[in-house]
């Protein structure tokens, strides 16, 4: 390891690059599509296998298709100037808002203090909260990881005494409940997980448009649903049976008297988002585009003091993400632009024909969910899969609108598999509250129960809305 390069991880990369580079061409392929094929999955090998940081590692990935001239230098940096990729960077900034004015906790200890007088209703608390913060913090680390996270750590500290298996048992349920509250509402909103605007690029490459309300609207009604009847199943599994009083509450209402009034800062970052979230639920109405809504939103907000220039030019996760969006959206588009996609179309459609669209669909959304236990990273994953599984959706007759957007809500709700399946899973599970089997067995049945709903419940609204 050196510089933050692990250069073993790193040959295993090259290795895979250059064995597919390698690999005969079939015939109907375009030379420069099989090349930056190649480039491109040495790259979400890398996003995988981390031999350095995503936006290195797509950074370098950028570099390859200049230095084997698969790609202008017009073309590699095409993706910069993508309209969604500034929106993902705006929505950063919008996060680091909530955190540094401390907005996002006073949300959160609010409703723990509403709604935690029993370990069911403390679970509940920690979901809306969430639920809450999810349409402004787009990355589901900001929000598990620095928000919630920290309040589930006080109150598992600051739970009575009993015993040592209940106790352990109440520590589970509300670990794996924060947990999936922040896959499930990052299924609900297009800016609450830092994938989905990468989702709606790569259906716009084929022709789709989603905006943020109708995002917000077909997921609303099973994402709801998922909130309300997850949280139970997680109960059933860890908790059943063990009754709890918390001080809670009182814990919440100490630390709100601690912070004292909201601030200055707070107000207006509570309006700036008020209002923000406004303009993108009516956006389309009223002819204001979202990226420039969230830009206008970002410049109120530094223009106010709530942020400094300074923080918006140290934000290395925005910056970061600023650089490996690009990059995978510029790769992506040029695989489509040079044929790839439509051969990978014409390649596996075979396997689901001859069905009907909807149980041929039902088989690639049951492969495209469980084919994340591979998975380290839901941008990887969407990265590598979401493109040529929703190319072979449409040509298998599914309506266009409701393909795209069941892939992108399954594109979160896998991450409930396993306990390394997007960024905060790792950051929860070092708690220590579940073990790995209670993890991976919870995820299993959670699973089952994403797909009853989304596609059940779920189902039956998107018929009232028509996508199908």
């Amino acid at each position: 390891m050196n510089g933050g390069v692990h250069f073993g991880r790193l040959a295993f990369v090259t290795a895979v690059g250059v064995g597919i580079w390698a690999l005969p061409r079939p015939e109907a392929v375009d030379p420069r599509a099989w090349q930056l094929l190649a480039i491109f999955v040495a790259t979400v090998v890398g996003i995988i296998a981390k031999p350095m940081p995503i936006g290195a590692m797509a950074f370098v990935g950028l570099a390859a298709t200049l230095a084997t001239r698969t790609l202008t230098i017009g073309e590699a940096l095409s993706g910069f100037g993508n309209v969604t990729l500034w929106l993902v960077v705006a929505s950063f900034f919008l996060a680091a808002g909530f955190i540094r004015t401390g907005l996002g906790e006073r949300i959160a200890y609010h409703l723990v203090a509403r709604f935690g007088r029993s370990t069911l209703g403390l679970g509940y608390s920690l979901v809306a909260s969430d639920l809450i913060l999810a349409p402004m913090i787009p990355s589901n680390t900001a929000r598990a990881g620095g928000v919630v996270f920290p309040i589930l750590q006080s109150l598992t500290k600051a739970m009575p005494a009993m015993d040592a298996s209940s106790s352990a048992s109440v520590r589970a349920f509300l670990t794996l409940s924060a947990y999936n509250a922040t896959v499930i509402t990052g299924a609900m909103f297009l800016t609450a997980m830092v994938a989905n605007p990468l989702i709606v690029q790569f259906a716009s490459d084929q022709g789709i448009t989603i905006t943020w309300g109708l995002w917000a609207l077909a997921a609303s009604v099973p994402g709801v649903a998922s909130l309300i009847v997850v949280p139970f199943v997680i109960y059933l599994i860890c908790a059943r049976g063990v009754v709890t009083p918390t001080d809670a509450p009182d814990m919440a209402r100490a630390a709100l008297a601690a912070r004292g009034p909201m601030s200055g800062a707070e107000r207006v970052m509570a309006i700036v988002a008020i209002v923000l979230l406004a303009a993108w639920i009516t956006g389309s109405a009223i002819g204001l585009d979202p990226t420039a809504a969230a830009l206008m939103a970002v410049a109120v907000l530094i223009l106010t003091g709530v942020l400094r220039w300074d923080d918006v030019a140290r934000d290395a996760e925005a910056w970061n993400t600023f650089v490996w969006f690009a990059v995978l959206v510029m790769m992506a588009t040029f695989l489509g632009q040079l044929g790839l996609i439509k051969w990978f179309t014409g390649v596996v459609q075979p396997a689901f024909e001859g069905m009907g669209w909807v149980t041929g669909f039902l088989g690639i959304i049951i492969v495209y969910f469980y084919t994340h236990y591979f998975f380290a990273s839901l941008t990887a994953h969407v990265s590598a899969m979401y493109a040529p599984f929703l190319a072979v959706a449409l040509n298998i007759d599914v309506p266009p609108l409701f393909a795209a957007l069941v892939l992108a809500f399954t594109s979160n709700l896998f991450a409930c598999l396993t306990h390394y399946g997007t960024a905060p899973a790792p950051i929860l599970f070092s708690s220590g509250n579940v073990s790995l089997g209670l993890w991976w067995r919870a995820g299993a049945i959670i699973s089952i129960v994403h797909l009853v709903i989304w596609i059940g419940i779920g189902g039956l609204w998107w018929r009232v809305l028509g996508l199908w």
